[in-house]
């Protein structure tokens, strides 16, 4: 008994791939989807000369319902587009492929709204690429994939599209993955109290030495093939940055707001690659909830007894929220927000946190406070996110309590670290860049080892400062993540100080006009503003790095690690909460993604007028604590200057 296949289309395509498959198939022919009804096909094709998304849409809801499998092809801007073949019960449908395919294009809006357009359009006219040459050559890519699909043969189309440029007839083929906010194949669960539970599990080390539970070996196999693709990818390109000192590798997150780069930073391109995927993957996961249904809309004053305390996460001041144009509003207690679920480590419960602070709220909207990635991190295990969301909230933390203080962080005579690795980049970086770096220790009263980078330029040219910063257990590797930063930076940010000088001239003395992320770190690139420095660039005695820091104690599981840092929060009645933002895109390979709160902590914030420090006094009684003055500071004793963090 032969097959039976539903071919859905009016055109010289449709007409081509139904004579041929007509000796070997039973052939329906239907115009459109309004005159198809599905009669137990074991396949149906939906085949145009041209684009008709709203064909496609139809059939996704007449064939899911019917059971049947189905796959299309189309020309549209000069291309075939054979795929994806929908299965009726599995997730990863045609408006899935649409969306990853038009989130990679330079002109993705446009691709939105054309497609918006069309969708009211009847008939539209046939491609003008679609020759019978071009109708040809499609017809036997579908042809096979029939053939696949009723052989029991993997077809080249399962949860792929095939792409074949009708100039060159050149074929690529893609992998993309399902879209979480797919109206049509995904069905997010809801963020409940429950579902927000975390229980915290041994976490064995790739080896004693490492902070990892995952090996670059095993990650490598898949992280580009699942993310990195020029034209379905969550991630779109990549390049390497052979300006740097080391081998940097830059990966690019398209976002409908325009291009996100993230930057992998080792000693190989190789491993830069995957750590610029992972860092993408987590500004991907970050900018809204890939994983979860929002469920509470409420006014904190009627979920208080649950919810973080507004306050304790730091705020702007009265005189910037009534500044002209400023992007927040002061939070109404009365005035509803939506929440997503957390869990507090320290109290062991779920608690509210508001929406706009748990992921990106760069855009206001319902946000009160300005929020970036303060916390966030991505981990082959939940143990090993949170342990790295808490290194980069202490980082930050750190840096700002030197900056705000003035603090004489104690200098590190960076000859007294033995760490061969780390003398050779600093060695390097000195003879390639011709910058020195200096190495502060800024760790506070938690007692993870936090570092102050600064590089300072011996040439004549270039910018004269530079920051960075780093925190981890194991004081090297701080101080290494620190030099990474430094090092991808130093002689990129050339090029723009030299044009644009002026510009950071006029931030020296309106320090409002520092309003982007790469602005704090140009205007310290002025000579001027190194006495801003001065209460790191003095001529204080360098000390020695076994004397600043106790020998790292070794573990072989992630969670032994994770539990010492929760003690020494816990230690110092601070709560230590976390967002699990990690979405189905990172499940299938055991990825997670988390956003660490740790409420009382100094966030990092880009643009001086979005400051928060208001209901912070850790940042008034710390450097107390440490004995760097004799009593707690006052607000107005704090630097008034934008922080120089890149």
């Amino acid at each position: 008994m032969k097959h039976s296949i539903a071919i859905i289309g009016d055109g010289k395509l449709a007409d081509y791939v139904s004579m041929n498959l007509g000796g070997t198939y039973s052939i329906t022919r239907c115009p459109s989807v309004k005159e198809a009804h599905p009669n137990h096909e074991s396949l149906a094709l939906f085949l145009h000369d041209s684009w008709d998304p709203i064909e496609h849409v139809k059939a996704e809801e007449m064939l899911r319902s019917s059971d049947i499998p189905w796959l299309r092809a189309f020309f549209s801007f000069g291309e075939a587009i054979i795929g994806p073949l929908v299965l009726p019960d599995e997730p990863g449908c045609s408006q899935c492929a649409d969306s990853r395919l038009f989130m990679t294009a330079t002109d993705r809006r446009e691709l939105f709204q054309i497609k918006e357009h069309t969708m009211n359009e009847t008939n539209p006219s046939p491609d003008p690429w679609g020759t019978n040459f071009a109708i040809s050559q499609t017809s036997l890519l579908i042809e096979d994939e029939v053939h696949r699909f009723f052989n029991e043969e993997k077809p080249q189309t399962a949860r792929h599209i095939q792409l074949m440029h009708l100039q060159s007839f050149r074929l690529s083929r893609h992998f993309f993955l399902p879209d979480p906010y797919c109206s049509v194949c995904s069905e997010l669960p809801e963020d409940t109290a429950d579902s927000a539970k975390i229980t915290l599990k041994s976490s064995p080390k790739t080896s004693p030495e490492s902070y990892r539970c995952r090996s670059i070996d095993e990650l490598q196999k898949v992280l580009s093939k699942d993310y990195l693709d020029g034209r379905t990818g969550i991630l779109n390109f990549k390049r390497y940055d052979y300006l740097s000192p080391f081998a940097d590798t830059v990966v690019n997150l398209p976002l409908l707001s325009g291009n996100e780069l993230n930057a992998g930073r080792t000693q190989s391109y190789a491993h830069s690659e995957i750590s610029g995927i992972l860092e993408g993957l987590e500004r991907y996961c970050g900018y809204a909830p890939r994983g979860k249904q929002t469920t509470v809309y409420e006014p904190y004053s009627k979920v208080e007894k649950y919810a973080l305390n507004p306050e304790s996460i730091g705020l702007h001041t009265k005189e910037q929220y009534e500044r002209p144009h400023f992007p927040f509003k002061p939070l109404d207690p009365d005035r509803p927000v939506h929440w997503v679920w957390g869990y507090s480590l320290t109290e062991e419960r779920p608690i509210l946190v508001p929406e706009t602070f748990a992921y990106y709220s760069l855009g206001g909207g319902e946000g009160f406070v300005y929020e970036t990635s303060n916390g966030c991190a991505v981990g082959g295990s939940l143990e090993e996110a949170i342990l790295y969301g808490i290194f980069e909230v202490v980082e930050r933390d750190a840096f700002l309590m030197a900056w705000y203080g003035q603090l004489p962080i104690p200098r590190l005579d960076a000859k007294t670290i033995d760490d061969a690795e780390l003398q050779l980049m600093l060695y390097r970086l000195q003879h390639t860049t011709g910058y020195i770096i200096e190495l502060f220790n800024a760790t506070t009263e938690n007692g993870i080892p936090s570092i102050w980078a600064l590089a300072k330029n011996t040439k004549d040219d270039g910018l004269n400062l530079l920051c960075a910063a780093g925190a981890h257990l194991d004081p090297s590797r701080a101080i290494k993540g620190a030099v990474q930063e430094l090092s991808g930076m130093l002689l990129n940010m050339d090029d723009v100080f030299k044009k644009e000088q002026k510009k950071f001239e006029e931030m020296l003395h309106d320090s409002y006009r520092v309003r982007h992320m790469e602005d704090h770190s140009m205007l310290y690139g002025l000579k001027e503003a190194e006495k801003r420095m001065f209460f790191l660039l003095d001529k204080r005695m360098k000390r020695s790095f076994t004397d600043e820091f106790q020998p790292v104690r070794q573990t072989v599981d992630l969670m032994d690690d994770l539990q010492e840092v929760l003690d020494r929060f816990k230690s110092l009645n601070m709560d230590v909460i976390v967002v699990d933002q990690t979405g189905p895109e990172l499940k299938r390979n055991g990825l997670h993604c988390v956003k660490v709160v740790i409420p009382g902590m100094l966030p990092m914030t880009f643009g001086h007028h979005l400051t928060r420090l208001k209901g912070l006094d850790r940042v008034l009684t710390v450097p107390a604590k440490l004995g760097y003055v004799k009593q707690p500071l006052t607000f107005d004793e704090l630097n008034p200057y934008p922080h120089p963090f890149p």
